[in-house]
């Protein structure tokens, strides 16, 4: 009996002493956990629009269906206050939450596995001390069978999760491997940027080649010079991370926009400078919409219009015919963009040729259809969309998107027009949709199935051999 109870006290002892690992930690270590949870840009996943930090709530849109963002404050009822240091070191390394269920890999834990033991302390440190409890209860995701068995995460995460930290590179000054820590491991640009396969795991031999991602397409940023960012400088690449823009390139917009905004655009200089050096290091890789090109997406198109074709011929007139694109950009995107696409003087407004949105057919139809709102240290930026939403400046229909975008593409772009109606309608109802949840519950049916002929096959068996007897 002494010895049972001296067990169940050491037990609870240690417990007790994993809640509070964080207890009496130093503002140094606080200050670096806030900054890494920036670098690691979890506002953006678990912070529900206009709703408050880290309490969850956010709608993220997967291949298997709707995955809710949890509270990740340190409520003990609704958030993780009463997580130890070690499960949330596997909640964020390894996809086990406290209760031993796999979350699913919208959390980026196969990037978050790369962060060390003290960056993982020191992030526990700032969850538990730094970020106010909200006492708000999230909805549960409930995704439709068989993505709703977590337990099946437990295979994925067998058969594509390294748990192992990064591994060294000789020769590699120690900004190239900072960059590296940050760019694979807090910032998972991967996670967007990286094409997946069949089962939504990362292609590494693809690895930032550009992936579709919802509406919005996430560009090749490997060093090729016209699929890639190859014709980008080092210190262009950090512009664009810390404002979200750079001159006759490219504007963030999107998810990245918001990565800009709560993430890279607070990050200190030199880290910012560390990751351009490691993304400029990618190895070329002609994939991605701009593959085969003989110009990099950021090098095409020229000033110019049709407006001489509907002058004089009223609003209604000029929605007629091939005329569509250009009565639509007349009417609503002249004033801010100019005649000729030559965008604002001040450069708030951007140049619509020599912009890799133009280039891109679904970047440039969710743009149209959702606008753009990017916030940084540079101010506030801000596109009105153009679908259903109620702040929509215009409620443009699928057709008129597409004659638009087919427009900005002839006009300003490549050269070649590209959407069709159906193209505006995926991007409007959330993006190209997956067949993983078909093909998961056919395999499922194929696998049930094999079960059966093999039971029967067996029994056939042992009544032949029975009446061999």
């Amino acid at each position: 009996m002494r010895t049972w109870i001296t067990n169940l006290i050491a037990i609870a002892l240690i417990a007790c002493a994993g809640r509070s690992a964080a207890q009496g930690v130093d503002a140094a270590t606080l200050a670096r956990g806030k900054y890494l949870a920036t670098a690691s840009d979890c506002m953006a996943c678990h912070t529900a629009h206009k709703g408050q930090p880290m309490a969850g709530g956010l709608v993220l849109s997967s291949p298997g269906g709707d995955i809710v963002s949890t509270n990740i404050t340190p409520s003990k009822r609704y958030g993780i206050g009463n997580y130890t240091e070690r499960q949330f070191a596997d909640a964020l390394r390894r996809g086990i939450r406290a209760d031993g269920q796999p979350l699913y890999p919208a959390m980026p834990y196969t990037a978050y596995a790369a962060l060390s033991d003290a960056d993982v302390h020191a992030l526990y440190a700032y969850f538990m001390q730094g970020v106010p409890a909200v006492e708000r209860e999230t909805t549960p995701t409930a995704l439709p069978f068989p993505m709703g068995v977590r337990a099946s995460m437990k295979v994925w995460n067998a058969l594509f999760l390294d748990e192992q930290p990064l591994k060294p590179e000789a020769g590699r000054s120690p900004e190239w491997l900072r960059g590296r820590y940050l760019a694979e491991g807090a910032a998972h640009c991967s996670t967007c940027h990286t094409p997946r396969g069949a089962l939504m795991q990362e292609k590494k031999e693809l690895a930032m080649a550009g992936s579709q991602v919802g509406p919005w397409y996430a560009p090749n940023i490997t060093s090729h010079p016209t699929a890639g960012i190859g014709s980008w400088s080092e210190a262009e690449l950090v512009q664009y991370l810390r404002s979200g823009r750079v001159e006759g390139k490219a504007q963030a917009a999107g998810s990245m926009a918001e990565a800009i905004g709560y993430s890279f655009s607070r990050l200190e200089e030199a880290d910012l400078k560390a990751i351009a050096v490691y993304v400029k290091s990618l190895p070329p890789v002609d994939a991605g919409e701009g593959k085969g090109q003989a110009t990099a997406r950021f090098g095409q198109g020229k000033p110019g219009n049709a407006l001489a074709d509907i002058r004089g011929k009223g609003y209604a007139a000029g929605m007629q015919g091939q005329h569509m694109g250009a009565q639509v950009y007349s009417a609503n995107c002249a004033s801010c963009h100019g005649a000729s696409g030559e965008g604002s003087a001040d450069g708030y407004y951007p140049s619509l040729f020599h912009n890799s949105a133009t280039v891109s057919k679904n970047n440039l139809v969710a743009t149209i259809l959702l606008g753009v709102d990017r916030e940084t240290q540079d101010g506030h930026v801000f596109m009105p969309p153009f679908g259903a939403q109620p702040n929509a400046l215009n409620h443009l229909s699928n057709d008129e998107v597409a004659a638009l975008a087919n427009y900005l593409q002839v006009r300003f772009g490549s050269g070649a027009p590209t959407v069709k109606a159906d193209d505006v309608a995926s991007i409007r109802a959330g993006g190209p949709r997956s067949h993983l949840l078909l093909v998961a519950r056919l395999g499922m049916a194929a696998g049930a199935l094999l079960v059966v002929v093999l039971a029967v096959l067996v029994v056939r068996r042992r009544r032949a051999s029975r009446g061999a007897r």
